[in-house]
């Protein structure tokens, strides 16, 4: 794995937005040097580190003048400055489908499960068995759309065949936060299916929450 000297990836081992440009390095075989930021502990909130990103939030990538927010943004710039391999499929139409759903994982499910929505939502007086159902429905939400949209895509192992894309950098994420909240995956065969093979890539069992040096 080659380490871009300037490049510096700031995260949470927990945050499935970080989570996923990590996946996106390791395919790359790209390294940063990792950066923490303890969301539980309110780190993103502190002067320090709203002086490094305005917006608080995990990931931002730094590289040189270059300064991103927004998980998708950063792969997308990683996936256009080292393109081989390719973490979109070919084809126009192919492309705008991976991006739909990754997009539905990015746009639809994770804002309203993000640790800030969850903190607010206790500030509202909402128990721990509500957010855990507010959870669970969203991410089933998101997921019913995914399983459908795959099950119009050849079979995989990945969404688009042999290869891991965009679509699976972001599924694969998502399901770990699916686990955490007791979400009964059985109606998702494709999706476990990504998952599995997900599993036996070591870009995507690095990046794994638990493997990473802030894990608790």
């Amino acid at each position: 794995m080659s380490t871009q000297p300037d490049a510096v990836l700031y995260g949470y081992f927990r945050s499935t937005a970080a989570y996923r440009v990590r996946i996106a390095l390791g395919l790359k075989g790209l390294g940063a040097d990792q950066r923490y930021v303890h969301l539980r502990k309110g780190e993103q909130t502190q002067p320090a580190y709203r002086k490094i990103n305005p917006a608080g939030l995990v990931p931002y990538f730094a590289e040189g003048d270059l300064h991103l927010a927004q998980s998708l943004a950063i792969i997308e710039y990683l996936d256009e400055t080292h393109p081989e391999p390719p973490l979109l499929p070919k084809g126009a139409a192919a492309r705008a489908i991976a991006r739909e759903m990754a997009q539905v994982v990015c746009c639809d499910i994770h804002p309203i499960g993000n640790l800030r929505v969850l903190n607010r939502l206790i500030e509202m007086g909402v128990d721990d068995a509500a957010r855990t159902a507010w959870s669970q429905h969203w991410i089933a939400t998101g997921f019913d759309a995914i399983e459908a949209r795959l099950a119009e895509l050849d079979a995989g192992p990945f969404a688009f065949g042999d290869q891991p894309t965009l679509a699976d950098i972001c599924i694969v994420p998502q399901v770990f936060n699916a686990r955490r909240f007791g979400l009964d995956l059985a109606p998702y065969p494709r999706i476990r299916a990504i998952d599995a093979a997900a599993a036996k890539v070591e870009a995507f069992a690095a990046a794994e929450p638990g493997r990473q040096p802030d894990a608790e």
